[in-house]
């Protein structure tokens, strides 16, 4: 299977203080990629870096085979820490503010909204939606532009676990639609539920990468990985 997006080397300091040291990453096409981390293990950072919201100190990034640049951030949607909404405006007008960047014509905006589940939400104004839902329009508002490459950070956070499950059954829909997720979290069994492949970063550094085994118990593979690399979230 082609790899998607490939880092190599990646490192990213601030004021002197690595966050992100040599990080390779292979997401493969059309997969579900899982990035697991504790807490401050360089997750969001490195996100940042394949997302163009932060530049790499050093180290490459490939997308589609190329050096990545910053015209691949066309096709590439992304919902990092909170969603970006105004939350004045309704579903609706959050979602045409957004497509006026890309010129989207509003049947996508609609075509959006209804595999999120929100077409119903009228008038309401995206300040009184649950976290759910918010966490749905930020999604929507992340495949306007129909990406090749999905990068979620931590989405369920605030979910309950009715949320939990239908966002589980988005995901998988959209590798059927031909979108690479990357999906990175800190909870294990979540992630191994949807995860094709899975890679470990601690102390922003990559110590494992493979295809996710589901009979394997990822939360003993998880804390072995973590002594290896240095024991200090252990």
């Amino acid at each position: 299977m082609t790899v998607l997006l490939k880092t190599h080397n990646l490192c990213k300091e601030f004021k002197k203080q690595k966050a992100v040291g040599d990080c390779s990453i292979n997401v493969r096409g059309n997969t579900i990629y899982g990035l697991l981390g504790p807490n401050g293990a360089g997750k969001s950072t490195l996100l940042k870096m394949i997302t163009g919201m932060l530049t790499p100190t050093s180290g490459e990034i490939f997308f589609a085979g190329k050096p990545w640049s910053r015209r691949d951030l066309m096709q590439i949607g992304a919902l990092i820490e909170a969603p970006p909404l105004y939350e004045n405006l309704t579903a609706r007008e959050n979602m045409k503010v957004r497509s006026l960047l890309y010129n989207l014509p509003d049947s996508r905006i609609e075509e959006m909204l209804e595999i999120v589940d929100l077409k119903d939400t009228g008038r309401k104004k995206a300040g009184r939606f649950s976290m759910g839902m918010k966490q749905r329009l930020g999604i929507a508002m992340a495949l306007l532009n129909r990406p090749k490459l999905l990068v979620l950070d931590e989405p369920t956070n605030g979910l309950d676990p009715i949320g939990i499950l239908e966002f589980r059954q988005l995901l998988k829909s959209f590798t059927r639609e031909g979108i690479t997720v990357i999906l990175s979290s800190h909870i294990l069994s979540e992630v191994q539920q949807v995860a094709d492949d899975i890679g470990i970063i601690a102390g922003g550094k990559l110590w494992y990468e493979s295809q996710n085994h589901r009979e394997e118990n990822l939360e003993t593979l998880f804390m072995s990985i973590l002594k290896k690399g240095g024991g200090r979230y252990v």
